[in-house]
């Protein structure tokens, strides 16, 4: 893993912009069958969306309507590289074992520049985390996609063609990396393509997700949750 210094983790330099940052353990008033951790960046602390709207949130109501009730412990922070998630999660250990754990991270490695070879180590380093949650059980997890920016507002004066090719480079590393290891994996990124012909699909900021996509997203997660669930 890349050495980071925490200050620079906590000034984000260099990450995609933000407006707001957020680190949150949702509470829930019963007691749960089941739990799950959400893992990630600004794409799972839903920046820019309400807390009901963010992604994890939604699959969790989704599941409710199946029967099946789970509470969500988010570590997300907007800007965060796969180190910085590490430094996260370390600040905020987790207890126990969890029945569900969604991982999303590395567009701001693919933001910032960083070479796709260490986006794999750093990524497979995460992934293997993310299994140990789960008690060491990789049909627990489900991997997501990264998202591409390229086809937001925010984007309109990049070269969008390149990014998108850097994204689908980065997600070759971490779908190879998700069947090596056993974990499911959740692709979402041709719906975030879909905002280029439907501003609902992106929030007042012009660049990451609103809530309607991300209840797409959940709904697309929602059969493979179930399924590891049940």
């Amino acid at each position: 893993m890349r050495s980071i210094p925490l200050l620079f983790t906590l000034l984000l330099v260099g990450c995609l912009p933000v407006q707001s940052t957020a680190t949150l353990a949702t509470p829930e008033t019963h007691m749960p069958d089941y739990h799950y951790l959400a893992l990630g960046d600004s794409y799972t602390i839903g920046e820019s969306v309400l807390v009901e709207e963010r992604w994890p949130n939604q699959l969790v109501r989704l599941l409710k309507a199946h029967g099946i009730q789970t509470d969500v412990t988010i570590i997300a922070r907007t800007g965060w590289t796969v180190d910085e998630l590490w430094e996260g999660i370390q600040a905020h250990p987790s207890e126990g074992a969890y029945d569900l754990v969604t991982l999303l991270i590395g567009v701001n490695d693919q933001y910032r520049g960083y070479p796709i070879d260490g986006y794999r180590k750093d990524f497979r380093f995460m992934l293997g985390k993310a299994i140990e949650y789960t008690g060491g059980n990789p049909d627990k997890v489900i991997v997501l996609s990264i998202p591409d920016w390229g086809f937001t507002p925010f984007a309109a004066d990049r070269d969008t063609k390149l990014v998108s090719q850097q994204i689908d480079e980065f997600n070759a590393i971490n779908f190879e990396e998700t069947k090596s290891a056993g974990a499911h994996y959740l692709d979402v990124t041709d719906i975030s393509r879909m905002a280029k012909d439907d501003s609902e699909l992106i929030a007042e900021d012009g660049l990451h997700p609103s809530g309607k996509m991300y209840a797409m997203w959940a709904e697309r997660a929602m059969p493979v949750a179930l399924e590891v669930l049940r």
